[in-house]
């Protein structure tokens, strides 16, 4: 049978899915059509497009998710395929069967493919069917709140509740006891409403010590099937995914083998034609349950790319022209190991709170030795209110999972975002943990280990007078600076000091708690000796740099074997540096200076108690309080949306509500103030 490839495709789809939709056809040949909403008219995916329409507003709704608009915009351009990419439209099996009907290829499974795995309740009958294990629950939609706790009671806590057209975490909740059965409930069905237009619950059996395990699944239209080896998705937060990696440090070959099968019976009895993920609960014993099936590509799929050396891309398409399969389940490799970060515009130090805003910097690392990157923005470009938080994916492909694990902490070290928050510092710090780098874990561990949040002392410098070295090395880089571009006379050319004190809050985390080091620098033949005076003795430091200032990323080496990337910047007087998510704080100071410093008046910050203000930029959509109204602690004061996310507001203490200071409707800055207590 012979078959003719697309010449043109559309993409459906924007951001960082997009741009990687188009690297892929543009190496096979075929021109790429990029929709976009008036937001996004700057976007990268529009720049990178042959072709271009705008397709309505910033609002999804009225632009990425109008059917309507994205056939037409086929029709106009001459586009005889779409590929839905991830999110949005790629699950709509109304979208799929209408570009059917309009003679052009949906770039993924039939619609009758969709509409049997993308109900939750229905996909598990199926799956019983196929003789895929399933978790103990109730299969059926469930109505009031009092059937769904009764129902949880009889299964037994805990239940995980779930919304049946649900994901990407939106309508989940798990309940351990009756109050959280009817609160999650009602949340669930309020979510799944608004997010995806369907509020059927139903309820089943949460697995202990449960692994997110995904199998990687691939058919054509000619019967052929195949699953491409596992991911482990465990390490979440909030049921969202965070670390991503292939294979799993908790997967056996056997184990492996009878997921896969089971997965491949799943797609075989609905017929799938495509790339999709069949996604699995693993409990610590190893037995597995069925949980879904992700009908399109997933976020991660570019491990399952490096392990394997396939382009899921590309086969989709090839798929979607009428291809068989050009290999066997046999040929399927499992080369090295990697790993998935996504990086996210959020602020972990914030509780993850969305952040919106212009990318003053941007500069990923090099895509080179086992390093990539996936994106979907620029430096200058805007991250935009309306859409999810990711700015890219960081992928690194090692030949184990230490030397996997090795290049994403220098990958991430090497990112530089400026100009908004980034979730960069809690992914290194993941990546040093002691439970994540033995393999330790399961979908409750970011929960486990961080049940107060992540904050700035959630990690610590593995060697502070590490730090305390490269910012000494790093005043003296400056002095060496003035030195090369004063005016100098003959005889009397500036002296660089060779002794400082370096002040930090390292201990405290507070500056008003300072930490003082003593140190001194040396310079020859290259080499910057940095000695640290101590009680107990004194610590060296030979660093080898070409770092000059300004530059945001020194690389250096330490003591001739220890190779490490930081980030750092001088902030007025004081010096910043980041290393494998651990921040450090301090000025390099004379020892006068360092005299005059303890003198100096410590600055108290405002009082804010009293004030409610916007944590993010986002959406004022509701204010559940009025002016004179006594309010208690945890009592709901307004909500806002940002990135598709609604964020409530709560009082921190009893108070009465003196003053509403923003309106319904109104776009908030961070810290824009609300409300203010009496």
């Amino acid at each position: 049978m012979t078959t003719k490839m697309f010449k043109k495709i559309l993409i459906a789809n924007r951001g960082e899915i997009a741009c990687r939709v188009m690297k892929t056809a543009k190496k096979m040949g075929i021109k790429t059509v990029a929709v976009y909403s008036e937001a996004d008219k700057e976007a990268r995916h529009v720049q990178l497009a042959d072709e271009a329409v705008c397709i309505g507003p910033a609002p999804s709704r009225e632009s990425y998710l109008s059917i309507d608009r994205i056939i037409q915009a086929c029709k106009d351009t001459g586009a005889e395929a779409v590929h839905p990419g991830y999110g949005f439209l790629s699950e709509n099996e109304q979208f799929a069967k209408r570009c059917e009907e309009e003679g052009i290829v949906f770039i993924g499974p039939k619609y009758q493919s969709i509409a049997a795995m993308g109900d939750k309740i229905a996909s598990k009958k199926l799956a019983l069917a196929a003789k895929v294990n399933t978790i103990p629950g109730h299969n059926e939609a469930i109505a009031t709140t009092e059937e769904a706790v009764k129902i949880a009671q009889g299964i037994g806590y805990p239940v995980m509740i779930k919304a049946s057209a649900g994901g990407g975490g939106k309508g989940l909740r798990v309940a351990f006891n009756d109050k959280d059965a009817a609160e999650g409930f009602v949340a669930c069905k309020t979510e799944a409403l608004n997010s995806f237009g369907d509020d059927r619950i139903f309820i089943e059996k949460f697995v202990e010590g449960p692994r997110h395990i995904e199998i990687q699944v691939l058919g054509d239209s000619h019967g052929n099937l195949v699953y491409l080896n596992e991911r482990d998705c465990s390490i979440q937060r909030r049921h969202q995914k965070v670390i991503e990696e292939a294979p799993s440090p908790f997967i056996d070959p056997a184990t492996r083998k009878a997921m896969g099968e089971q997965a491949v019976a799943l797609a075989k009895a609905v017929n799938y034609q495509s790339a999709g993920t069949v996604e699995f609960v693993v409990g610590k014993d190893k037995s597995f349950y069925f949980l879904e099936m992700n009908t399109r590509l997933q976020v991660e799929h570019p491990v399952t790319e490096s392990i394997t050396g396939l382009d899921l891309v590309e086969q989709m398409i090839r798929v979607a022209a009428g291809e068989k399969l050009a290999f066997k389940q046999a040929d399927v490799k499992l080369d090295g190991w990697s790993m998935e970060c996504r990086i996210n515009a959020d602020d972990p130090f914030r509780n993850f709170l969305p952040s919106t805003g212009r990318l003053v910097k941007y500069r990923p690392p090099e895509s080179e030795n086992g390093v990539r990157v996936d994106t979907g923005v620029y430096e200058g470009g805007e991250i935009p209110m309306f859409y999810d938080s990711m700015i890219a994916k960081l992928i690194v492909h090692g030949k184990d999972r230490s030397e996997a694990i090795e290049k994403m902490r220098s990958a991430l070290n090497a990112f530089v975002i400026r100009g908004i928050h980034s979730n960069i510092p809690f992914q290194a710090a993941l990546l040093q943990h002691p439970r994540f780098v033995n393999g330790d874990f399961t979908t409750g561990f970011i929960a486990e280990e961080y049940p107060e949040g992540f904050q700035k002392d959630s990690v610590q410098p593995a060697d502070p007078k590490r730090l305390a070295a490269l910012a000494a090395f790093m005043r003296y880089r400056y002095l060496e600076h003035i030195k090369m571009i004063d005016g100098q006379l003959a005889g009397h050319e500036m002296v660089i000091a060779k002794k400082f004190v370096v002040v930090t809050g390292i201990k405290s985390g507070s500056m008003k708690d300072p930490v003082e080091v003593a140190i001194r620098v040396e310079l020859k033949d290259g080499i910057y000796s940095v000695y640290i005076d101590e009680a107990d003795g004194v610590s060296r430091y030979d660093i080898e740099s070409n770092w000059r200032p300004g530059q945001i990323c020194l690389h250096a080496t330490i003591n001739r074997t220890s190779k490490i990337t930081a980030q750092v910047e001088r902030r007025g007087v004081k010096f910043f540096l980041v290393l494998d998510g651990a921040q450090y704080e301090c000025m390099v100071l004379s020892p006068l200076g360092a005299e005059l410093q303890r003198r100096m008046p410590v600055k108290l910050p405002p009082d804010t108690s009293k004030l409610v203000m916007s944590p993010m930029p986002g959406l004022l959509t509701k204010i559940a309080v009025q002016v004179g109204e006594a309010v208690t602690a945890g009592q709901k004061l307004a909500s806002i949306e940002a990135m598709k996310m609604e964020n409530t507001l709560s009082a921190m203490q009893d108070g009465v509500v003196a003053e509403i200071c923003a309106k319904e409707g109104d776009s908030l800055a961070v810290d824009q103030l609300i409300m203010r207590f009496e």
